[in-house]
């Protein structure tokens, strides 16, 4: 007998789930010892190399090791490695970030790094992959098998690695490390509690702007990515410093915007601003973050990842409303193969 067929979101809702667990055993691992043997002392900057979710999980890694380390942190698409000849990198560390390890151009990226004088260092959830085999040090997500084709609990465990990453390199985080661990496991399961509000007003919108800073950025960059994936809906993610320039036009026309706030004292007065410039356009304006559930204070990207935690329910039953199965969306798979 066969089994019968899951009902539509039924796994993406079970690995989201399961992202909070995800992200307090990662966050709270102490790689030190490891890491030790890739002088990290000795790292003048980091680069990331990433794609799709895995680019905005880095994106937001960058903010925090950057504030955390004091060295710069930026991204290197993979085509420099995949289709050219590389770039110099004596003196500097490569981060790849990949849920599975497999896309050939992330693994040409870990060869061509160290190639060029990179220390490598891998975040991947399936053991044994080929980027992982390519790399110096691999830090395991270690979300176990996910099978919906979005990247959910991947995502939020890739964050947590990467804030055990930056505790490992600036041994002052370690304790905020692992106080945001015990805080989203001691959260879950997190939901919004206007999430009804959230998944009618994203069943009815045709443009939706997602709009952050800091490690907000990369979070909303992650939800502007899920709602394209799962619900075939318009949505693209803005800084709200850059969103008050050519893009507050859009506002004019039917528009909705998700403004993440991590709660960053600094940066309440640019969200301020971007939130009452786009109202005052016309966009319908919603503003969400981890004091929604009274979360304790999180550091920056500990909070990016309590917001994905938050929106990815949402998200999901978003799809759903508008007739989409987010475990399956129609012109996806799960590894995608690029160059």
């Amino acid at each position: 007998m066969t089994a019968a067929p899951a009902e539509p979101g039924a796994l993406m809702a079970a690995e989201v789930a399961e992202a909070p667990a995800v992200f307090a055993r990662a966050a709270a691992a102490d790689h030190a010892a490891a890491l030790a043997a890739l002088a990290p002392a000795t790292w003048r900057a980091i680069y990331t190399v990433a794609r799709g979710s895995s680019d905005a999980a880095a994106g937001i890694l960058a903010y925090e090791a950057m504030r955390e380390t004091g060295l710069p942190v930026t991204s290197l698409p993979p085509s420099v490695f995949s289709l050219g000849a590389g770039v110099a990198l004596g003196g500097a560390a490569v981060l790849m970030v990949s849920q599975s390890g497999a896309s050939d151009d992330l693994v040409r990226s870990a060869r061509g790094a160290r190639a060029r004088g990179a220390r490598v260092v891998a975040l991947t959830n399936v053991p044994g992959s080929p980027v992982e085999a390519a790399a110096e040090l691999t830090l395991p997500i270690a979300a176990g098998p996910e099978r919906a084709v979005p990247a959910t609990k991947t995502v939020v465990g890739a964050i947590g690695a990467g804030m055990a990453l930056i505790a490992a390199l600036a041994p002052a985080y370690a304790p905020r490390a692992r106080a945001d661990a015990a805080a989203l496991a001691a959260l879950a399961p997190l939901r919004h509690p206007r999430e009804a509000a959230l998944v009618a007003a994203l069943r009815d919108a045709r443009h939706v702007y997602i709009i952050g800073r800091d490690t907000g950025f990369g979070a909303a960059q992650e939800i502007a990515l899920k709602l394209k994936e799962t619900c075939a809906l318009h949505a693209e993610a803005y800084s709200a410093s850059e969103v008050l320039h050519g893009p507050l036009q859009l506002a004019t026309e039917p528009l909705l915007a998700l403004m993440l706030d991590t709660g960053q004292p600094g940066l309440r007065p640019s969200l301020d601003l971007a939130g009452s410039r786009l109202a005052a356009a016309g966009a319908t304006v919603l503003r969400l973050g981890p004091a929604d559930v009274s979360a304790p204070a999180l550091t920056p990207a500990g909070a990016a990842a309590a917001l994905l935690c938050l929106l990815y329910p949402v998200v999901g039953a978003a799809a759903r409303a508008r007739g989409h199965n987010p475990d399956a969306p129609a012109t996806l798979s799960k590894v995608t193969q690029t160059t």
